[in-house]
């Protein structure tokens, strides 16, 4: 009888691995997932060349992981199993009930330092004033959230170093100080690492303050909800995927009068404020300004000075309220961008320089030397 058993579990198990096997082969690859965000790696290229490189391998093993039948399934499923078992992390992030918090790692002071000195370095060779902001993540703010002795470094330490190193050639934006005080309010998304466009509000108080503008009250702007649906990239690597999707607002109306510029493109392409066709796809967030660019300059239709933002993209957000106080905006993302910064800006004149970059971005961020060019 134990031999049977034996022989019947041998049987399921090869049934179950020659079964997912057919349908591997049977199913369609698919280039992106929607569930992810992210491409998907397709059948690599054989060649001796790339074999003996050891790059067809890895891409293979890429192609299987990434094309394994109903993976979106199995990656939800995993989720779930880690919550079974007491675990409430999965994938770097953190099951808070209704809110996903993603994983926080200090690269220590030196790290920090060297990246604070990429800053100090623009500041030094271009004759507009410079001011640095760094944004405390949801995972900071809202760390009474975690999971108790969840690992998650504390950003503050983070702060305080960037800060106290760049202090004498760049002023400094207090976007914690902002933030902090609103924490019980829906400032960051839930699902997304991103903070929402009232959390952009705040950030955009935070940097009027530094730069002396006076902001405009929230009272003034007209809300918008422009999607309920909204599940952003904590929510697609967590494998969290019951947690209530989120809402987008627009709080600056386009009139019409704004004109966007993707100056990456040849001959630039022009286009609005907000690009809607993006509502009706998953990576929703690239409504604002139309998702990553390498540059973008906005003409505000306003009389004022200028201002260059080096960013990530927190800030296509946040660039609406900013419109009123200047004449043109322009955005340059470093990871995308490869011409000289400093040579840039002498040649725009621009009146400010904006480094603002959230603190996880600002510590993984391999292109941050190209502020010093």
């Amino acid at each position: 009888m134990k031999k049977i058993c034996q022989i019947i579990a041998i049987g399921v198990f090869l049934l179950f691995i020659g079964g997912f096997f057919v349908l591997n082969l049977a199913m369609p690859d698919r280039d992106f997932s929607e569930q992810e965000n992210k491409y998907l790696q397709t059948l690599p290229e054989f060649s001796f060349k790339a074999l003996f490189s050891g790059r067809f391998t890895k891409d293979f093993e890429d192609y299987t992981t990434d094309q394994f039948a109903f993976r979106d399934t199995w990656i939800t499923m995993k989720a779930r199993c880690e919550l079974l078992s007491g675990k409430k992390e999965n994938n770097g992030a953190y099951y808070c009930g209704d809110t996903i918090l993603s994983d926080f790692d200090d690269p220590g002071q030196a790290d920090i330092e060297q990246r604070v000195d990429y800053v100090s370095a623009l500041a030094e060779r271009v004759d507009a004033p410079v001011y640095f902001g760094l944004i405390p993540s949801a995972t900071e703010i809202n760390a009474s959230l975690l999971p108790k002795n969840a690992p998650a470094d504390d950003q503050q330490t983070v702060l305080d170093w960037a800060y106290g190193r760049s202090r004498s050639v760049a002023a400094n934006i207090d976007l914690q100080s902002a933030l902090g005080a609103h924490r019980d309010e829906y400032i960051y998304y839930r699902t997304d690492h991103h903070w929402t466009s009232l959390g952009a509000y705040y950030g955009y108080t935070a940097v009027c303050q530094a730069m002396g503008l006076t902001p405009s009250p929230l009272s003034s702007y007209h809300r918008q909800t422009v999607s309920e649906d909204f599940c952003g990239t904590t929510w697609s690597s967590s494998g969290f995927t019951w947690v209530k999707p989120d809402a987008i607002e627009t709080f600056v109306p386009d009139d019409g009068s704004v004109t966007v510029t993707n100056l990456e493109k040849q001959p630039p392409e022009e286009g609005p404020l907000y690009v809607t066709s993006f509502l009706d796809v998953k990576d929703k967030y690239s409504m604002f300004l139309g998702g990553n660019s390498a540059l973008r300059s906005i003409d505000t239709g306003h009389d004022g000075p200028s201002l260059l933002i080096v960013r990530d993209s927190y800030a296509d957000s946040m660039a609406p309220f900013l419109l009123e106080h200047f004449s043109r905006i322009d955005l340059i993302d470093l990871r995308y961008y490869r011409a000289s910064l400093s040579g840039y800006i002498q040649e725009n004149g621009f009146d400010s320089v904006l480094v603002l970059y959230s603190v996880p971005n600002f510590t993984t961020d391999q292109n941050l030397f190209l502020l010093s060019m």
